[in-house]
């Protein structure tokens, strides 16, 4: 197996993982308290990483690691768990849609990874294909959990970029855990401030943090960074369009319900989009048009 391919299937883990997220969150967390339905997500992940890992931020990864920690957790999820209250998923994953080309547009300028014509039309396919994949209506949509989703989807895209930027030379580990500590930490005192202490957590909202702590958080973030060591932005970036694919298939699997004719078009237009991302298409083509 290529080793782009390997990486390939380690990035796949992450949205797979965050493909059920909205769903969980929807079902199990309460809706009224984004920062702490942040903070229980975070905290633990960042302290179960740490544990494993066992090093600490030295020299100018104590900012970096609160900088990092606020773009891709901290904020980040605190604007996800509200747009995950405020909006259809549909609307959700199709602003979300967009994070792989604005992921490419950012490593230009700050890793020098100049966007590519395949990965840029695969991010149109997937954009197109979520939309026919995820659209159920045309409900109005609450313009503050857009907003929520728009600023989330930025923050992500930047937060990516400076973790692929300024990671090398230290462990995935330690610098996830570093920055699931560190936006945790900023949640907590954000949760105590706004929200007040926390209510006991019911049976069901442990399952519910259980999941998107281990799973969509520790796991799936540690997945995601080590396939950014390896891949250009871009690719990985295209291969988080898999994200809205597991949720529908998993609200299409829980619900009993079959797939519509345009959602089996949406769903071969974003594995279509992912594929033309990946580094082993990219040099097929390239040998075809030099034959």
């Amino acid at each position: 197996m290529e080793a782009s391919v390997r990486w390939g299937l380690v990035a796949a883990a992450a949205p797979i993982a965050w493909g059920g997220t909205y769903y969980v969150t929807r079902q199990t967390m309460p809706p009224d308290l984004p920062l702490w339905g942040a903070a229980v997500r975070a905290l633990p992940a960042g302290l179960l990483l740490l544990a494993v890992r066992r090093e600490r931020p030295r020299g100018v990864w104590w900012w970096r690691s609160f900088v990092l920690g606020t773009l891709n957790m901290g904020a980040f999820f605190a604007l996800v768990y509200v747009a995950a209250q405020l909006l259809r998923t549909s609307v959700a994953a199709t602003v979300m849609a967009v994070l792989p080309v604005v992921m490419m547009l950012l490593a230009w300028p700050l890793l020098g990874e100049r966007p590519r014509f395949p990965p840029l039309l695969g991010g149109g396919f997937g954009v197109v294909g979520v939309v026919l994949l995820v659209s159920t209506g045309v409900d109005p949509v609450d313009p503050l959990g857009l907003a929520a989703s728009v600023a989330a989807m930025l923050m992500s895209a930047l937060g990516h970029i400076l973790t692929k930027r300024w990671g090398s030379g230290h462990s995935v580990l330690s610098v996830t855990s570093w920055q699931l500590v560190a936006g945790g930490l900023v949640l907590l005192v954000a949760a105590f401030a706004v929200e007040g202490p926390p209510p006991a957590p019911t049976g069901k909202e442990l399952l519910g943090i259980g999941y998107v702590s281990i799973l969509a958080t520790a796991f799936a973030y540690a997945a995601w960074f080590t396939a950014l060591r390896h891949l250009e932005a871009g690719t990985v970036g295209l291969i988080g369009l898999l994200n809205p694919v597991t949720g529908v298939l998993l609200g299409t699997a829980l619900a009993g319900e079959l797939l519509t004719s345009r959602q089996i078009v949406g769903l071969v237009l974003v594995l279509g989009g992912v594929l033309l991302g990946q580094p082993v298409f990219a040099r097929r083509r390239k040998s075809t048009v030099d034959c």
